[in-house]
Order: structure tokens, then sequence, then C-alpha cells
């Protein structure tokens, strides 16, 4: 078995008005989130493992992605750290925005997301598990202010 790289990325897909595409997790019934995973061994940067995660868990193509160069370091929860190498217990997350022209309906893949839900910025906030995930939803104004 390959170990996961602990190095991931957080995509928040969101319109121009600041409505944000939630994912509700699959293994996890009531979690919500952005956009999320794991650097692959073949991703050639974190830009590529955006894109290729963008794909797999929503079928979106169109937007424009950013980068945030924001980085977010945390404790891996133990259920989850048999995937890594022995004596890994954090992860770097890398927080990236896609911007879409409209609220679209994604493509979910079945094993990872069972539900999605187009919600104003700050009601996706309140709703999302991850405290990384809710404070860069909070920053969505901005950053979409600075790119104007």
């Amino acid at each position: 078995m390959a170990f996961k790289i602990p190095e991931s990325v957080l995509v928040v897909v969101h319109t121009a008005r600041l409505d944000v595409l939630l994912l509700e997790r699959a293994a996890q019934p009531g979690f919500w989130q952005s956009v999320t995973g794991s650097r692959e061994p073949d991703d050639p940067d974190l830009r590529a493992t955006a894109g290729r995660e963008l794909l797999e868990e929503t079928g979106l193509g169109q937007g424009t992605l950013s980068d945030w160069r924001l980085a977010n370091r945390y404790e891996i929860w133990p259920q989850w750290r048999a995937r890594y190498a022995p004596g890994v217990t954090h992860n770097t997350e890398h927080v990236f925005g896609f911007l879409v022209d409209s609220a679209t309906v994604a493509t979910l893949d079945p094993a990872e997301h069972v539900a999605q839900l187009w919600l104003p910025w700050q009601e996706a906030a309140r709703k999302v598990f991850s405290p990384t995930n809710r404070d860069a939803i909070r920053q969505l104004p901005r950053r979409v202010a600075m790119r104007a």
C-alpha cells in the first residue's frame, strides 16, 4: 500500500455573487465541505492537484482557478493516520478558489459525496465542519474584491 502524501488542497467553488458550492461527505453524513483532496505522486504541482480534485469531485472544469497562497497545517484525525507513513501526524492544506459563472449542478462521485448545495457565503461558512474550510469561506468576499 502506498501512503498518502501529507499535503492537500481545499478548493472553494464560488460564483461572483459569493454563492459557495458545498458537498456532503458519503462516509460522514451531515459533514459538508468544499472540494478537498490529497496531492498524488503524479501531480506536478498543487495547482494540478486542485484541478484534478475539482474534476473528480464535481466534474467542473470551466472556471477560473486561483491560488490563494494560503496554507493551513493541522493534525490528522487519529482514525485517518493509518493512511499516512508511520509517524506522520500533520497535513498541510493549500487553499484555492474556483470561480464559476453560475451555480452549476456538479457531477458527484457517490463514493465520496452524496449531496450538493449552493449557499450564500455566510451560510456556507456556518455549515462546513472544518475550521480551515470555514476560515477560507469567510475570506471569500475579500479575495473576490482583490481580483476585481
